[in-house]
């Protein structure tokens, strides 16, 4: 029979496992909600479409046609992971008062939830030796293997 103690420490542990993967679940989420917002809840920002013109080490800029009657931009940067090759044509969403663009449409949804599917891939491993719920972990490695599959595929 375990004494009172070693059952205090077997609940420490299962609440310190717990912590760890709520907390890496919310900074998946966090990181992720910044280009995501953009791209999700698009009414009334600026759409339009972007060539590739150029690309540094970790953007790519190009010319901005707009959708609509808003403002042209000669030039928006967009993420290099997101820009394919010169002279392609990407749909995007203008950030608010800036010119950085975000990919539009599910591939920039799904590419700006990627950090998600990390986060869910790493919480699966500390759900699974941690917490042993073994059908926990396999549901969140499947579901941030589908999403990062799904992004890497639609990109």
């Amino acid at each position: 029979m375990a004494s009172k103690r070693t059952q205090a420490l077997l609940y420490a542990r299962r609440a310190a496992m717990a912590g760890i993967a709520v907390l890496l679940l919310v900074a998946g989420v966090r990181s992720s909600w910044g280009a995501a917002q953009h791209v999700m809840l698009a009414k009334g920002r600026e759409h339009g479409t972007m060539t590739v013109a150029a690309c540094g080490s970790g953007t790519c800029t190009g010319p901005y046609v707009p959708d609509g009657p808003t403002a042209r931009h000669p030039r928006v940067t967009i993420d290099k992971s997101v820009a394919a090759k010169k002279g392609v044509r990407i749909p995007v969403v203008l950030k608010p008062g800036t010119t950085e663009a975000v990919r539009a449409g599910a591939p920039g949804i799904l590419h700006a939830w990627a950090p998600l599917g990390g986060s869910l891939l790493l919480a699966a491993l500390v759900v699974a030796g941690g917490l042993r719920m073994t059908r926990l972990a396999w549901g969140a490695t499947l579901a941030g293997g589908a999403l990062l599959g799904g992004a890497f595929l639609a990109l």
